[in-house]
């Protein structure tokens, strides 16, 4: 995983571990160095956060001297599979009860940038000016090959979830036969692609005459901040665009059309964690996360993940009838068809780009965590400074303290719940970080002058359109 998923993960594990029943003194997270590293501090429970490759046998030992103990591993590519790779294996190979994280970046992200064990061939990087020329690891299959008792990865959810909608709409009780709707799946020479996850896709030919089709869709993954892409790609896009097919940009892909220059004055949909890249390096494109996707005619573009479910079903409607869209969201368990101008369900600071970068990574670190806010020194931590010198950062970046922003950002979150959302007002002020409805009604009235119930019933035409959520500074 990208190391600004790390977030997600961290939430994903606070939420897992109060259901597995086992009492806080008897789990043990280690870490060792890098971007996932600092994960023992998030955790209420035991941990150590060791030296560099070092988590592994740290765990061995741990484990061998109190078998009754959960213990958690949290390592890096690097960490995990370059000094610390001959650990990592015997820990697999032992199978002693050690469950074992490993965030995989493709990337030395918190020193220099440098390549990985796992980096792409080609991939450019301080180290690789030229590109690596080595086959990156498979994560997978070293676990896999080392005979480790229970392997799990993620999935290329836009990708799948596109074609799981075609197929489902295509044929009678998911029998897959392209009867009502077709795909093909290509790649740039008919080779299979493997996704940072380690899934590999085999497509079925390589790039087709574009007029055969009503839609080219591009998928993207994790390379998106990759600038060198084949002439070849971006030319096939561009008579593409020339036919009467429409260009479909699913999760990056939208930054593969917008680098072969086929955007133009269109609106664009990206995913909110990628927004920032994406202005970086299209700074006259028009984008924002105020939608789940945007239909500009020829052009349609969508935040990926599950958007790409709702876009799916929003083409097969279109093209086949909202009955064959209903059947795709029966097998699919879906409750109903989210319609594109919802929004994006995050909440975003909008920062200058030169301020101080440990001001950025400190407000992203905020931002990712309105529900339960973090203590300042906590955030301190994270960024590496001491309180009172993120205090003077924050003062000279953005005139205000850290505890004063992160407030200031969780009020603006629960005034566009309040406008965008049926929750209701205790759901927000806990969504939002707040102690009580009470907590959150008081301070509201403090910051906007009125409650959050009369805001409610006013609307939105008191307070603004409520589209897109974010907080400039």
């Amino acid at each position: 995983m990208k190391s600004l998923a790390d977030y997600a993960i961290l939430a994903g594990v606070q939420r897992v571990m109060p259901e597995l029943g086992i009492p806080r003194e008897k789990i043990v997270f280690i870490s060792g160095i890098g971007c996932s590293s600092r994960f023992p501090y998030y955790m209420n429970t035991y941990g150590i956060h060791s030296i560099h490759g070092r988590a592994p046998t740290l765990a061995t030992g741990l484990q061998l001297a109190n078998p009754d103990l959960t213990i958690f591993v949290v390592t890096g590519d690097g960490d995990g599979l370059s000094i610390g790779g001959n650990h990592t294996l015997h820990a697999f190979r032992r199978n002693m009860n050690i469950n074992i994280l490993l965030f995989n970046n493709r990337i030395y992200g918190l020193t220099k940038g440098q390549y990985s064990p796992t980096s792409l061939p080609g991939h450019r990087t301080k180290s690789t000016p030229m590109g690596s020329v080595e086959q990156g690891l498979n994560p997978i299959s070293v676990a896999l090959a080392s005979a480790a008792t229970f392997v799990a990865r993620t999935v290329v959810a836009a990708f799948s979830g596109l074609i799981d909608v075609l197929r489902l709409a295509a044929d009678h009780g998911g029998r897959s036969r392209q009867l009502h709707a077709s795909w093909t799946v290509m790649s740039l020479d008919g080779e299979p692609r493997r996704s940072s996850c380690g899934v590999s896709v085999a497509p079925n030919a390589g790039l087709l005459d574009p007029a055969g089709f009503d839609y080219v869709a591009v998928c993207g993954g994790n390379d998106y901040l990759n600038d060198a892409l084949p002439e070849s790609l971006l030319d096939y896009l561009r008579g593409a665009a020339a036919t009467e097919a429409r260009l479909l940009g699913i999760c990056t892909g939208t930054f593969v059309i917008a680098r072969a220059g086929l955007v133009g004055p269109r609106r664009v949909c990206v995913h909110w964690n990628v927004l920032d890249a994406f202005k970086a390096r299209f700074p006259k494109v028009s984008a924002g996360v105020e939608r789940l996707f945007i239909d500009e005619g020829d052009l349609i573009t969508c935040a990926g993940s599950t958007a790409a479910i709702d876009l799916g079903l929003y083409l097969v409607a279109r093209h086949c009838g909202r009955d064959k869209a209903q059947q795709a969201m029966r097998h699919m368990m879906l409750q109903d068809m989210r319609p594109a101008e919802m929004p994006q369900p995050h909440f975003y600071a909008e920062l200058r780009p030169y301020l101080d970068i440990r001001v950025q990574q400190a407000a992203h670190f905020i931002e990712q965590r309105l529900d339960n806010p973090p203590p300042i020194a906590a955030v301190a931590r994270y960024v590496g400074v001491s309180p009172r010198q993120l205090e003077r950062l924050f003062g000279a970046s953005l005139g205000q303290s850290p505890a004063a922003f992160q407030r200031k950002l969780r009020l603006e979150y629960a005034r566009w719940l309040i406008l965008n959302s049926k929750r209701s007002l205790t759901d927000i002020a806990m969504g939002a970080g707040f102690a009580d409805s009470a907590h959150l009604s008081r301070d509201f009235r403090a910051a906007f002058g009125a409650t959050p119930r009369s805001l409610r019933q006013a609307g939105p035409s008191v307070a603004g359109d409520g589209q897109e959520p974010r907080s400039r500074a």
